[in-house]
């Protein structure tokens, strides 16, 4: 029963985390906060918030790098199917180098260099998307610890 609990918790993070997304996002016409990588996002921080892949500097700089990765491409080359997994490939790399793989950012790339993305998506989404997830999530840990008490 109780990891039914914890698990139903989880999910409510999840649709708390991407209800304010999504929400402010409609609210603002210029401004975007949500993409689709940060469902699996959610995954991670409210489902197994405990997991290396699902620390705050993981989410945020990973999200990050793989971001800026995508967007350089979109900038200087020409996005073609070898360009879009050179770039994926160099993402992975970069968030294993700097220890701060979040799997759910290795899409970012390709979602970035498909949409034409410009330098101000890492500003938003990618930045302030990431860590409102990363604050709810703790706001939502803080809840739950206090819940169980």
């Amino acid at each position: 029963m109780k990891n039914v609990m914890l698990s139903l918790f989880a999910g409510f993070g999840a649709f708390v985390a991407i209800a304010f997304l999504s929400i402010f996002d409609a609210s603002f016409q210029d401004v975007v906060l949500l993409m689709a990588p940060f469902g699996a996002t959610t995954v991670l921080v409210f489902g197994v918030p405990q997991s290396p892949l699902a620390q705050p500097k993981n989410v945020i700089i990973g999200h990050l790098i793989t971001a800026f990765i995508g967007v350089l491409f979109v900038q200087f080359f020409t996005v073609t199917p070898v360009s879009m997994a050179l770039a994926t490939g160099l993402a992975v790399s970069a968030m294993l180098i700097t220890k701060t793989t979040h799997p759910p950012a290795g899409a970012n790339p390709l979602l970035i260099m498909l949409s034409g993305q410009s330098w101000m998506f890492l500003l938003t989404p990618v930045l302030t998307g990431a860590i409102a997830i990363v604050l709810i999530g703790r706001l939502m840990m803080n809840i739950q610890r206090k819940w169980a008490d």
